[in-house]
C-alpha cells in the first residue's frame, strides 16, 4: 500500500488507539447479532502488525472476543512478515488462538529483490527462520501459509521450489495490483504473469502436488461448480470491509491502486454501522453474479471461474470498472491451462513427509488427497475382482467400464461403494447373502449422468426406488411398477428419467460451509454399515438444522482447530444422520466406507465440531491401514481402553489413540475446567493406551515407527489448571 496511488497512509496514526479498536469491536458484534451470523472474520494488517508489541496485541485480540462474547465464533487471522516472531510470540498466538499467513517470494534472490530491510539488507534468513519455527509441530496449528507476490523477473522454478521446501499449509500466489492506467510490470502484460504461474502450475502438478495452492485449486474448484477459496477469482460476494487506524470504514486495499481516496466512504465505526457502509455505492457495485460484470466478461467461456478476476484491476480512466481484468488475457491462458491439464498418477505411497504428518496427528489437503486416491484404486480392484470371479457382467457392467475415468472415479469416491462390494465379496466367499448385482447397474447410470453420454438399462427397484451412487434416488410413483420389482432409466443430456412410468428425483443435498461441500448420504441402501441405525431421508426443516449446525461448527474447526480442516476439506465427502441415542452424542466411521461419517446431531456446534474431528481421525488411520500393514496380523494379546468396556486388539487400540489425542486437543483448545479435565483426562487415556501397545511387541517396524511418533507428538500432556 505505500507504493500505491493513494498515499493516505502518510495522515493516519500508526497505530489503531484502544478506544478505535473498542468501536471496532462493538460494530463488528452488532452486524453479526443483527444478521444472525454464526462466525466473523478478522485479519490484522499493517505495514507490519507486529510491530503494535505483544501486549496491546493481546489486547487487541480479546477486545474483538470479548465484544463477539456469545453473539458469534471469531476466526482471527493475520498476515505478517515473520520478522520479529519468535517462540514468545508463537506462544501468543496459540493462546489468542490467532493464524498467521508469512510473506516469502521464494528463493533468496527473488525475495530480497523487494523485501529488504530500511538498511537495504535481504529479510530472506529471518523469514525463513521464522517459516520453520512455526513448522514445529508445537506452533504449527498457528501457521496458516505463506503468501508469496509473483514478480516475472525471479524463476518460477527457484521459487516454487523454495516455497514447497519449506512444507506449509498452503502457498498463496498473488498477482501484483495494477490497473489498465498503471499496467502490471513486464514487457509482456498479462500473458507474462500466465507463464510464469504456468510454469509453477506444470511442476507442482507433475510432482504429485505436495502442498495445496489456493490459486491453482480454485481454478479447479470453480470448473467443478464447487465455490473457490480466493477473491481473486469467482463470481463471490464482496464481504470485505477495512477499518482504517482512525477508525475509518474503507472498502478493499486494493482499491488504493486507482487514485487517492478511492477506497473510501465517508464513513466511520464510531458513528457508522457496517450495514450504513455496506449502501455505499462502491460496496452495492460489486454485487455478486454475472449481472454485475461488464459484457465481454459475461460472454467469455471462464466467467463463471474468473468472475472477472479482482475488482480492483479492471478500473481505466473514463469507463471506471466497467472493464475486463488487465490481467485478462493472461487469467484466460491460465486457467484453460489449468482445466486442460491431467492429475498426476497415483503411485499410492506416501512420502516420508506425509507418513509422519500422519503420524503427528495432522496431515495437509495434498496427504490426504493420497489417501483418498489410493481408496479409488482400491474399490476399482475389488470390482475387477467381483468381475473376474463371474458376480459383475451384463450391459451394466459394459456400460460402466465404458465410461471415463474421471466420471467413474467421481461414483467410486461416493463413500458406500466399498461397502456394498465388501458385501458381495463375502456373499461369494460364504455363499450366503445377496450379491446384489443391479447396484453395477445404478452406478453406471451415475457415470453416464456424469458424463453426459446416452444410456438406457434395466435396473432393479429397492422399496419403489433406484438409489444412484453421487447423485440421490429416483423414487417410482406407479404403485403396480414399483412392485415389481424393476424400472427402465434412460440417461441423455446428463438428466436421467423412468421409461413410460412417473417418478420423482430426490437429489443428493449438500451442506455446505466456507471452502467446504459435504454431500447429506440419507438415502443409500449401504449406509447401514454403521454401529448405529442410520435415520431416513431428512425434512426440508431437518435438513436447515443440520446446515444451521454445520455451517457454525465448520467455522470453529476453521477458527480453533485448523491443522484439522485440510483433512476434512479432503476427507469428508459425505455426513450420513443417525437416529439419535436419548442422551448422548453417537457417531461412527466405517472401514470399508472412507470419505462418510455418521453422526445423530447434537445440540451445540461445539459437539459436533468435535465428533466430525474425531471419526476423520479414525478415517485417515484406516485408509493408512488399508495401504500399510503396522500390526503383526498373528498377535493376539488384547489391551485395555478407558474408552470401552471390553479389552482391544492392536489395531484397534491404534484407532482410539489417534482419534483421543485429537479429541484431548479440541478440548485443550476450549477454556474453564471442564475443559481443561477432559483434555487431561483423553490424553491421559490415550497416552496409557499407546504406551502399553508400544511394549506388546504385535507391531510392525513401520507400526512402530508410526506409534512412536503419535508418541512424540502427544508430549507431556496439558496443564489441568489452563483456562
Amino acid at each position: 500500500m505505500y507504493r500505491h496511488a493513494d498515499q493516505g497512509w502518510r495522515h493516519q496514526p500508526r497505530v489503531m488507539a484502544p478506544q478505535t479498536v473498542r468501536a471496532t469491536a462493538l460494530r463488528i458484534a452488532e452486524h453479526a447479532r443483527a444478521h444472525r451470523l454464526h462466525g466473523v472474520r478478522a485479519v490484522l494488517h499493517g505495514g507490519e502488525p507486529l510491530l503494535v508489541g505483544r501486549d496491546r496485541l493481546r489486547l487487541i485480540a480479546r477486545e474483538l472476543r470479548s465484544a463477539l462474547g456469545e453473539v458469534a465464533s471469531l476466526d482471527l487471522r493475520m498476515q505478517t512478515n515473520g520478522l520479529l516472531l519468535d517462540e514468545e510470540w508463537c506462544a501468543l498466538l496459540l493462546d489468542e488462538r490467532i493464524v498467521v499467513g508469512v510473506s516469502l517470494d521464494g528463493d533468496r534472490v527473488s525475495n530480497d529483490r523487494h523485501r529488504v530491510r530500511a538498511d537495504g539488507s535481504g529479510s530472506y534468513d529471518d523469514v525463513v527462520r521464522a517459516v520453520r519455527l512455526l513448522s514445529r509441530p508445537e506452533y504449527r496449528a498457528a501457521f496458516a501459509g505463506l503468501l508469496c507476490t509473483v514478480d516475472v523477473n525471479n524463476d518460477p522454478e527457484a521459487v516454487y521450489r523454495a516455497l514447497v521446501d519449506l512444507r506449509p499449509p498452503r502457498i498463496d500466489f498473488l498477482l501484483p495490483h495494477a490497473t489498465w492506467d498503471r499496467p502490471p510490470p513486464g514487457p509482456g502484460g498479462a500473458v507474462d504473469y500466465a507463464n510464469w504461474l504456468m510454469t509453477v502450475f506444470d511442476i507442482w502438478n507433475a510432482e504429485g502436488r505436495p502442498v495445496p495452492v489456493r490459486m491453482f485449486d480454485s481454478i479447479e474448484a470453480a470448473g467443478a461448480g464447487r465455490t473457490g477459496f480466493t477473491e481473486a477469482l469467482g463470481l463471490g460476494s464482496p464481504d470485505l470491509v477495512v477499518v482504517e487506524t482512525n477508525g475509518a470504514i474503507e472498502q478493499a486495499d486494493w482499491l488504493k491502486t486507482v487514485g487517492s481516496g478511492a477506497a473510501a466512504t465517508g464513513f466511520h465505526v464510531r458513528t457508522d454501522s457496517f450495514d450504513t457502509a455496506a449502501a455505499h455505492p462502491g460496496f452495492l457495485a460489486r454485487a455478486p453474479g454475472l449481472g454485475a460484470l461488464p459484457v465481454p466478461c459475461r460472454r467469455c467461456e471462464v466467467v463463471t471461474v474468473c468472475g472477472g478476476g479482482l475488482y480492483g484491476h479492471r478500473y481505466r480512466s473514463g469507463s471506471g470498472f466497467d472493464n475486463p481484468s488487465v490481467y485478462c488475457a493472461g487469467l484466460l491462458r491460465l486457467i484453460k491451462h489449468v482445466r486442460a491439464a491431467d492429475r498426476p498418477p497415483s503411485r499410492h505411497r506416501l512420502p516420508e513427509g506425509d507418513f509422519e504428518a500422519l503420524a503427528s496427528g495432522g496431515s495437509d489437503a495434498a496427504a490426504v488427497g493420497r489417501l483418498a486416491e489410493a481408496q479409488i484404486s482400491l474399490r476399482r480392484s475389488v470390482l475387477a475382482y467381483l468381475h473376474n470371479a463371474g458376480a459383475l457382467t451384463g450391459e451394466g457392467w459394459r456400460c460402466l467400464v465404458r465410461e471415463e475415468a474421471s466420471a467413474l472415479d467421481a461414483v467410486l469416491a461416493q463413500p458406500y461403494v466399498r461397502a456394498w462390494a465388501v458385501r458381495c465379496c463375502e456373499a461369494l466367499s460364504t455363499g450366503a447373502g445377496d450379491l446384489d448385482t443391479g447396484r453395477v447397474t445404478e452406478m453406471a447410470l451415475a457415470a453416464a449422468v456424469r458424463s453426459g453420454r446416452r444410456a438406457e438399462l434395466a435396473v432393479p427397484l429397492r422399496s419403489g426406488a433406484v438409489h444412484l451412487p453421487s447423485l440421490g434416488r429416483l423414487t417410482v410413483l406407479d404403485g403396480a411398477v414399483a412392485a415389481s420389482g424393476e424400472v427402465t432409466l434412460s440417461v441423455e443430456g446428463g438428466r436421467v428419467r423412468a421409461r413410460d412410468v412417473e417418478a420423482a428425483f430426490e437429489p443428493t443435498r449438500y451442506l455446505t460451509a466456507e471452502g467446504v461441500r459435504v454431500a447429506v448420504e440419507d438415502t443409500d441402501p449401504y449406509r447401514n454399515c454403521h454401529v448405529w441405525p442410520p435415520a431416513p431421508r431428512l425434512s426440508q426443516e431437518e435438513f436447515g438444522r443440520w446446515q444451521e449446525l454445520f455451517a457454525a461448527a465448520w467455522y470453529i474447526v476453521h477458527r480453533d482447530h485448523p491443522r484439522y480442516v485440510d483433512s476434512l476439506v479432503v476427507g469428508l465427502r459425505a455426513i450420513t444422520p443417525l437416529l439419535p441415542v436419548p442422551g448422548r452424542n453417537v457417531s461412527d466411521t466405517s472401514r470399508h466406507a472412507f470419505g462418510a461419517v455418521a453422526v445423530a446431531l447434537p445440540e451445540t456446534a461445539e459437539d459436533l465440531a468435535l465428533l466430525l474431528i474425531h471419526e476423520i481421525q479414525h478415517a485417515k488411520l484406516g485408509a493408512l491401514l488399508d495401504m500399510y500393514g503396522l500390526v503383526d496380523p498373528a498377535h493376539e494379546e488384547l489391551y485395555e481402553v478407558a474408552w470401552r468396556p471390553d479389552a482391544r486388539p492392536a489395531e484397534a487400540v491404534l484407532q482410539g489413540v489417534y482419534a483421543h489425542l485429537a479429541v484431548a486437543e479440541v478440548w485443550r483448545r476450549r477454556t474453564g475446567r471442564k475443559a481443561a479435565e477432559q483434555a487431561r483426562h483423553w490424553w491421559s487415556a490415550s497416552v496409557a493406551a499407546l504406551d502399553a501397545v508400544l511394549v506388546g511387541g504385535g507391531l510392525t517396524p513401520l507400526g512402530l515407527r508410526f506409534a512412536t511418533a503419535m508418541r512424540s507428538s502427544a508430549g507431556a500432556g496439558p496443564v489441568l489448571e489452563r483456562g
